[in-house]
């Protein structure tokens, strides 16, 4: 498995993306900021500014059913946010 595992596509996001040239990944929760700037440089063919993480951890769920109550948690996972240099631009939607 990579280091990159998603893109983050979202309002917030791709509103960044135009103005602050700013993408979010959800990544490999092992992955330090070199390796995610790296394996960025690679799969996308920019250069990358700066690398900010963020470790999410799952929040624990609860519902009421018809058998009963059910409990979870949701999976822990690690975002980066990818702020690009110059006039590089990522386009998500390239591959459609």
């Amino acid at each position: 498995m990579g280091i990159i595992i998603k893109p983050i596509v979202t309002e917030k996001l791709t509103d960044q993306g135009e103005k602050l040239n700013r993408y979010g990944f959800i990544v490999d929760g092992k992955a330090n900021k070199l390796q995610i700037k790296d394996a960025v440089e690679k799969m996308y063919n920019v250069s990358v500014a700066a690398v900010n993480t963020v470790n999410y951890h799952g929040k624990r769920k609860s519902r009421y059913t018809k058998a009963g109550l059910l409990r979870g948690r949701m999976n822990h996972f690690k975002k980066a946010y990818i702020t690009l240099a110059g006039d590089d631009k990522i386009d998500f939607y390239a591959n459609i």
